[in-house]
């Protein structure tokens, strides 16, 4: 059985879109899953970073498109999991090096040989993200609980709503259950609301992560921390298992509710403009 391609994006840089991915592709891979991820990040690659595969680059995403190599040969193979691999970004090349055909014709050939290809797609709504979400199954939109961030999740969901595709799961990351009781921070209540699409999971801000992405060793790799179990959680999801939420979820305080009438008028989120 083909495996599934799924497409992570965010509406804007600085979410944590990339960590998300390696942590959901390592999660994974842990169960057992052969999964190949896809940095698409076009000149500014940073997968390879986060799962520790930056020093064993030969080729890359450009390299296999220009016919320099063949796909096997760009593929990193990680050490710990061998049932995980990496086809990098190219750091130099122009960002329309590559087609949204291009992208699709690789990622259908790796779908054969894995349950699960991720593909990691340049932040923002520019043409990274167009190519990047054409062979998509299934798409995950990542955001923080803060406005900007959740705003401009928004304009991407109305943008694959009008290339055709489903309107995707949300992660919301980097959650701060101390800010949110202070109603400092949106709720993930506030942000299903808000962005009206399904939940996949909520991550909390956990140093775990920080430290894991510095190391290459990303925080889902033994789940011993709060953000390494929320990741693990996400991946049993996307493998088709019911999986409850940790309990920072439970934080649904009423920052929305105080500010909604000017807030609401101001982002115009999705909730409100399906009437």
């Amino acid at each position: 059985m083909a495996g599934k391609i799924i497409t992570v994006t965010s509406g804007k840089g600085g979410v944590g879109k990339t960590t998300v991915t390696a942590n959901l592709c390592v999660a994974l891979a842990a169960m057992g899953h052969r999964v190949t991820a896809i940095d698409t990040d076009i000149g500014l690659r940073n997968l390879d970073i986060v799962l520790g595969m930056e020093k064993r680059i030969i080729y890359d995403l450009v390299d296999v498109v220009d016919g320099k190599c063949g796909l096997g040969q760009a593929l990193i193979q990680d050490r710990r999991f061998p049932n995980l691999a990496l086809l990098p970004a190219s750091q130099t090349t122009d960002k329309s090096a590559m087609s949204s055909r291009d992208l699709t014709l690789i990622a259908v050939q790796l779908r054969a040989d894995n349950d699960y290809v991720f593909i990691d797609s340049p932040a923002g709504i520019e043409h990274g993200f167009q190519n990047a979400i054409a062979p998509a199954d299934d798409i995950i939109v990542v955001t923080t609980p803060e406005l900007s961030a959740v705003r401009a999740a928004d304009r991407v969901i109305g943008l694959m709503e009008t290339s055709g595709k489903k309107p995707g799961r949300l992660i919301i990351n980097r959650i701060r259950p101390t800010l949110v009781k202070h109603g400092d921070m949106l709720a993930t209540y506030d942000v299903i609301e808000f962005l009206a699409v399904d939940l996949l999971g909520v991550v909390p801000d956990d140093e775990a992560v920080i430290i894991g992405a510095h190391k290459g060793i990303p925080a889902s790799a033994d789940q011993t921390s709060l953000a390494g179990k929320a990741f693990g959680n996400i991946a049993r999801r996307i493998a088709g298992e019911t999986v409850p939420y940790l309990p920072i979820l439970e934080e649904r305080v009423g920052f929305w509710e105080r500010l909604r009438a000017s807030l609401l008028g101001r982002l115009g989120g999705r909730s409100e403009r399906r009437g």
